[in-house]
């Protein structure tokens, strides 16, 4: 029986579906800080103790809450990402595309591959559209305030999450499997299966891993970042570049359609020469 081939979009989440840093909706104002003035104080922070930059942030956000008086437990991340603004037509493009490829016959996946924070993606109000979301998180303790950093998803182990949704490991506590030798006609979405979308240098590794290995690597920008998309382009790190608009009828949206169409193609080709092996050998 034939099996209905999947294709796996991965986002990054600020600055990719999102207008900027998701910590700067809410929670930053929050503590009564402006942008600028709290990752001025994180970034500090981890160079003078020579950590990793994400960790740096999470400490950084313990820690500022505590000064402050802040309850710093899952419910409020989840209210502070109620204030995130989407991308035109982000909310609309799950369903639309889903769609889209149905009607091809290819089945649509969703995931997040996000520096940013899990708890506050979940209350952006599109994080049902996402069969997972990799993202940094807390963990919590009996009084349910944030004590540690659960994961944390930087800018070169973002790779691995790849990884995880190529073999359909997805359990992060799984390392066994996602380990494990594993034939290519057995992994369950394979790498020409996957567009990787993103915005900035941060997602560089992801992107050279799906060029590498036959997925697409897609930049979106704004007006303040296009000169440094059209460098990714320039460079050879991705495939295409557009403006961040998922409306319909958009360039992206029609490219994306198109990258679904050859997915479909590239399967029908496959089963075609399956069968005709399979005669051949009877």
């Amino acid at each position: 029986m034939k099996k209905t081939p999947i294709a796996a979009f991965l986002y990054d989440f600020d600055k990719t579906l999102c207008t900027t840093d998701m910590q700067d909706y809410a929670f930053i104002p929050r503590l009564g800080y402006t942008p600028s003035e709290f990752w001025r104080i994180a970034n500090g922070f981890g160079w003078e103790n020579h950590m990793d930059g994400l960790l740096a942030y999470m400490y950084t956000m313990i820690d500022e809450c505590r000064k402050k008086g802040v309850r710093l437990d899952r419910e409020y991340l989840v209210g502070c990402g109620r204030a995130i603004e989407l991308f035109p037509g982000v909310r609309e493009w799950f369903a639309r595309i889903n769609a889209f490829g149905a009607a091809l016959g290819v089945a649509v996946e969703h995931y997040v591959l996000s520096s940013g924070l899990k708890e506050i993606i979940e209350g952006s109000g599109i994080a049902h559209e996402f069969r997972e979301i990799y993202a940094c998180e807390f963990l919590y303790g009996a009084d349910g305030i944030a004590m540690w950093p659960k994961l944390d998803v930087n800018f070169t182990n973002k790779t691995q999450f790849v990884y995880r949704i190529n073999k359909g490991v997805l359990d992060v506590a799984n390392d066994r499997d996602l380990n494990a030798s594993m034939p290519d006609d057995s992994k369950r979405i394979p790498f020409t299966n996957m567009i990787y979308v993103g915005d900035g240098l941060s997602d560089v590794p992801c992107m050279k891993m799906m060029r590498a290995y036959g997925g697409q690597a897609v930049a979106v920008y704004q007006e303040s970042n296009r000169a440094g998309v059209e460098g990714l382009l320039g460079d050879g790190r991705v495939d295409f570049i557009f403006p961040a608009d998922y409306s319909e009828g958009t360039a992206l949206d029609e490219t994306m359609k198109n990258i679904l169409r050859k997915i479909a193609i590239c399967d029908a080709l496959g089963e075609e020469n399956a069968g005709q092996l399979r005669a051949i050998r009877r």
